[in-house]
């Protein structure tokens, strides 16, 4: 990756209609200099910016993102300035059935489980232990969570606030991509986050898909993280389950690392209106 040089050439280069000025920052473009890959602010993101161009997207076609760094205290701002972005790698998520790839990660969550076991263990014995796990459900893929009621300007609506909030929280800068959506603006950028489990492609190919079911919305991103908005959580536990087991087929840390059991995460999900996940 490199710096674009001249940041300002650049993005008069760039057929945009900004809303307002940015702040000092730069473009990291892809190693010949030639394809813009995102700008980036040198500095956190000022209050109330990316609620300015989430907002303007339609007329600009950026997608502003919060960017967080793997290291804080590095001065390389992975994977951001680090030259860990690698767009051409990504397949496209169009290729892609979401609830097919969903369905696959959930049988490999099995897969991974009983590989990672004690081979001397009784093979039986695992097998309960990971039914007790995935419960209700066990190793049955359960099929698609239903989608959601979102009133009009919903999704956008909650995006800007949960912008708003990790803002305040955090360190992070704020990033412009040039996409349709934050999941298209996952595979532009070149974003490697979750390439343990599956490439960003496919990742994008779900998270485009819950954004028409659910209208969640990328809001911001970090090396191996990802922070969601939701217009209308589940409000009960069994509205959460199914959505737990998506969550858990794409992201399957939530349990195996985290809660222990996907009746423990979906409690987290019943009136959440954010959701997180990482990978190692």
């Amino acid at each position: 990756m490199t710096e674009h040089p001249d940041l300002a050439a650049a993005l008069a280069a760039l057929p945009v209609d900004l809303p307002v000025d940015l702040p000092p920052g730069r473009l990291v473009a892809e190693d010949d200099g030639r394809q813009p890959l995102l700008w980036i602010s040198d500095d956190p993101a000022p209050a109330g910016l990316w609620r300015q161009l989430h907002r303007a997207h339609p007329r600009t076609g950026l997608w502003p993102l919060l960017l967080s760094p793997l290291d804080r205290t590095g001065d390389d701002y992975r994977p951001w300035l680090s030259g860990e972005l690698y767009p051409a790698d990504a397949a496209e998520p169009s290729l892609y059935d979401p609830q097919a790839l969903l369905r696959r990660w959930w049988k490999q969550v099995d897969e991974d489980e009983d590989e990672d076991g004690d081979a001397s263990e009784d093979a039986s014995e695992d097998a309960g232990i990971l039914d007790e796990a995935l419960a209700p459900y066990g190793r049955t893929w359960p099929g698609p969570a239903p989608a959601a009621t979102v009133p009009d300007g919903a999704a956008g609506t909650e995006a800007r606030e949960l912008a708003e909030v990790l803002g305040s929280l955090k360190d992070v800068r704020l990033g412009l991509v040039r996409a349709g959506s934050g999941a298209e603006a996952l595979t532009v950028c070149g974003w490697g986050g979750p390439a343990n489990h599956a490439d960003t492609g496919r990742i994008a190919a779900v998270l485009a898909d819950w954004e028409r079911r659910f209208g969640a919305q990328v809001v911001e991103v970090g090396f191996d993280t990802l922070e969601l908005s939701v217009p209308v959580p589940p409000a009960t536990l069994a509205e959460a389950l199914p959505l737990a087991a998506e969550h858990t087929a794409f992201c399957p840390d939530l349990v195996f690392q985290g809660t222990g059991t996907l009746t423990a995460y979906a409690e987290q999900l019943v009136g959440a209106h954010q959701w997180s996940f990482w990978w190692d």
